[in-house]
């Protein structure tokens, strides 16, 4: 049986950083308006990130189901663009450096990943991990984004309000190693974005800024988020003349302030905010992600 660091190798001149955090965001899994793709480019935008460790993407990813491109050029293969799935250093606008692991979510080996990336926090003194995701939910653009917090101890998520009690989701690579990191006693924890369902599909860079906001200051760090805003302002607009144009989606929208404020003032049951016409159930939540994971797969399909 193959060993976990088998899985991956560390960069020789790999930078030396005293207790960094380690921010991960994969994509393939539930990413509702784009919103952690959006919140790495912020990230990386105009930074020099330095590798620290590679994973041999050949034993994680299938091919077959997220191909690749291949440029093609007359009568040649001109070109490759190869997945890369890294751990890379970066600064924050006040140049203190953290990790960032992003790439395609693993297809296999979730088990040996999350063991792999367990000895990759040990070697490198990660004192916190914490994933970005976003979660497509039936709540109206024009009320204060919701976010999900969770946590391998009660500590980490203090302050923030349960939205949910208990759900069966679909599984992830990083919930799994987020639950495998909580039994070996390290700190880890994640922020799930509440994405307007009817924006889902759509890049939602107003998402992306407040999970931004809400893991710099988990991580006690200074993440960029000004590109964000401007382009928060461009697509609120956008938004409101698309709601305007139309008076079913007007409706619609109007329905979910409703439900939104009445939860939201404790007249209502707080079991979260809905995906349906009533208040929401965990199954309801899961059976949203399912879809939205359902779309996905058939667009690639295509």
């Amino acid at each position: 049986m193959l060993e976990p660091a088998e899985l991956y190798e560390m960069a020789p001149d790999a930078p030396e950083l005293e207790q960094p955090v380690l921010l991960v965001a994969l994509d393939g899994f539930v990413d509702a308006g784009n919103a952690a793709r959006l919140a790495v480019a912020s990230l990386l935008a105009e930074r020099e990130p330095r590798t620290v460790a590679r994973f041999d993407i050949d034993q994680l990813i299938d091919y077959r189901s997220r191909r690749p491109s291949l440029r093609f050029d007359t009568d040649r293969w001109a070109s490759y663009d190869p997945p890369e799935l890294n751990v890379v250093a970066v600064g924050d606008t006040a140049q203190t450096q953290y990790l960032l692991l992003t790439g395609p979510e693993p297809d296999t080996q979730w088990e040996r990943f999350s063991a792999a990336v367990e000895q990759i926090i040990d070697r490198l003194g990660v004192r916190l991990v914490i994933n970005l995701t976003a979660i497509p939910m039936a709540v109206p653009h024009t009320r204060p984004i919701g976010v999900t917090v969770h946590g391998t101890r009660p500590e980490l998520t203090e302050g923030h309000e349960a939205w949910f009690a208990t759900a069966e989701v679909p599984g992830s690579a990083v919930g799994l190693m987020e639950f495998r990191l909580g039994e070996s006693g390290h700190d880890a924890m994640g922020f799930a974005v509440h994405v307007p369902h009817y924006l889902a599909r759509a890049e939602y860079p107003q998402a992306a800024r407040v999970l931004l906001d809400h893991v710099g200051i988990a991580a006690d760090l200074y993440l960029p988020t000004e590109p964000l805003s401007k382009a928060a302002e461009r697509a609120e607009e956008e938004i409101t003349e698309q709601v305007e144009a139309s008076d079913e989606v007007r409706q619609v929208v109007l329905a979910l302030e409703r439900q939104y404020d009445t939860v939201a003032s404790g007249r209502g049951e707080h079991t979260g905010l809905g995906l349906a016409g009533e208040l929401p159930s965990a199954d309801e939540l899961a059976a949203e992600v399912e879809k939205f994971l359902a779309d996905q797969d058939d667009e690639q399909d295509r």
